[in-house]
């Protein structure tokens, strides 16, 4: 299978909605990309033929912080390293744009997944404002 990845491409709700659909059951479809999308240091999407199926976004803090922000594979393209090269294809971009550190906060249960991808545990702090 052939995927083919596109740093920063040219995106619309209307792509990004119906993998965020598939992959996380609470999605809202009217949900609106547009001020995470011109806020972030990149984006990295896989597609397969014309179809979106990985998503990852990186945001930062105008200095030496990158943060991996919910890296999405469309559930019927999980499972064969798709999200790997995401991740992997993030950090080279928030490398190559400046950034020291890269940082990602994830559920437990991706423990496994990030520890693949070379992340290292580290203690943070949490604060729920909503």
């Amino acid at each position: 299978m052939e995927i083919d990845y596109r740093i920063d491409p040219p995106l619309s709700n209307g792509v990004l909605s119906p993998l965020y659909s598939a992959a996380w059951p609470h999605h809202d479809p009217a949900y609106d990309f547009s001020a995470e999308l011109s806020h972030a240091l990149a984006v990295v999407c896989a597609y397969h033929g014309d179809a979106l199926v990985g998503f990852a976004r990186v945001a930062w803090d105008g200095g030496i912080h990158a943060f991996l922000l919910e890296p999405t594979v469309h559930p019927d393209f999980q499972h064969r390293g798709i999200g790997r090269s995401l991740v992997q294809r993030a950090a080279d971009v928030a490398r190559e744009r400046g950034c020291e550190w890269f940082h990602v906060d994830f559920e437990p249960s991706l423990q496994p997944f990030y520890d693949a991808c070379g992340f290292r545990h580290t203690p943070a702090g949490l604060i729920r404002l909503r």
